[in-house]
């Protein structure tokens, strides 16, 4: 009996953590990334992601910093480093619609998504 008792506790425990940890670690998924970006630390972005186990390509449409996108948001930083890095990693077609918002960033993020669409 106490062995039934102590296996339907930890099951019950087990369960209930699961059901209510994705939604809070979604949230410091995209803080910390918001985070990165405004600090421009490309080092920690992708030990961040590696540990996760993330790819920039699958997150980038779910994640707003500020109300806006995350290539959005690296050219209103200033931050070259993170947004060369996303957008050597995101798909020709996606940065190509974001390349009219990533004007009024820094030359060098203009000259880093232009390489990519036209190559």
């Amino acid at each position: 009996m106490k062995k039934l008792l102590i296996a339907s506790t930890i099951t019950v425990l087990t369960l209930t953590s699961v059901v209510t940890t994705p939604s809070a670690q979604a949230a410091n998924v995209a803080q910390s990334i918001c985070e990165y970006v405004a600090a421009d630390d490309k080092k920690r972005m992708r030990s961040f992601l590696k540990t996760n186990k993330l790819k920039i390509r699958r997150i980038f449409d779910g994640i707003q910093c500020n109300g806006k996108n995350l290539l959005e948001f690296a050219a209103a930083s200033g931050a070259v480093e993170t947004g060369s890095l996303m957008i050597s990693k995101l798909p020709k077609k996606v940065v190509s619609a974001n390349l009219a918002t990533l004007q009024t960033g820094s030359q060098p993020l203009i000259d880093a998504a232009n390489a990519r669409v036209s190559s």
